[in-house]
Parts: C-alpha cells; sequence; structure tokens
C-alpha cells in the first residue's frame, strides 16, 4: 500500500510543508495537533476544550484513513505550562480510558502563545 497523506486543510500545513497525518500500511502518524477549531478558525482559552478539540482534530484525520482512536498505541502530550496538565486527565480518560495507549508527556513552548496543548497519536490498524 503507498504511502498517503491526510491535510486538515489548515494553511499551517502547507506552509510549513508537513500532512496532518500520513498513512503508511496499517500505521497512522499524526502530526502534533493542537485545539484549533478550523470550522470557526478559534481557539478556546481553556486547555480542557483545547484538549477535546486537538482529540476531534486527530480523531477526524484518523477518520479520514478508515482508523479510529480506538487504533491509538502512543500519545505524546505537549504543553508549555505543567499546571495545566491535570485539567487536561479528565479529557483524556474520557478518550483514552478504555484503550490505554503507551504515553508520554513533555513541557516545552507551542508555536502559538494561545496554544496550551499539542497532541501527537500513532495509530496501528487491528487486524
Amino acid at each position: 500500500m503507498a504511502r498517503r497523506l491526510i491535510s486538515s486543510g489548515s494553511t499551517f500545513e502547507r506552509e510549513v510543508g508537513y500532512s496532518r497525518a500520513v498513512i503508511d500500511g496499517d500505521w497512522a502518524f499524526v502530526s502534533g495537533t493542537t485545539g484549533f477549531d478550523y470550522a470557526r478558525m478559534a481557539i478556546s482559552d481553556d486547555v480542557a476544550e483545547q484538549a477535546r478539540q486537538a482529540l476531534e482534530n486527530i480523531s477526524s484525520a484518523l477518520a479520514d484513513a478508515d482508523f479510529s482512536l480506538a487504533d491509538v498505541v502512543r500519545t505524546t502530550y505537549i504543553l508549555p505550562s505543567t499546571e495545566d496538565w491535570p485539567a487536561c486527565w479528565p479529557v483524556l480518560r474520557e478518550y483514552f480510558g478504555d484503550i490505554r495507549p503507551a504515553s508520554t508527556m513533555l513541557v516545552a513552548g507551542l508555536a502559538d502563545p494561545r496554544m496550551k496543548i499539542e497532541i501527537e497519536v500513532t495509530a496501528k490498524r487491528s487486524a
């Protein structure tokens, strides 16, 4: 199966030169995704809402390639502020509580000061 590129339609993808997701066989690699609502071109001030929107953006990218969040095997969470991390837990548990992928949380600056969380996932299609 050929490599397939998935775009969210964000101009940032074109400007920087990356894809929202790259599909290679049974694997999906989803780029770091923030809580921007691309339909409204807006981002919430609330970190938990940003986490929810980021996961919806990721879910949409996965669905475009016939994957789902249930296929996620690895997550990386990046937050500029450690203090914001606990506020995300209920949302992450809602989406991944039964899936329980391997996960890492990092503290680092993000591209836009309005962004409070970025989420990257790797998924493997179930047999």
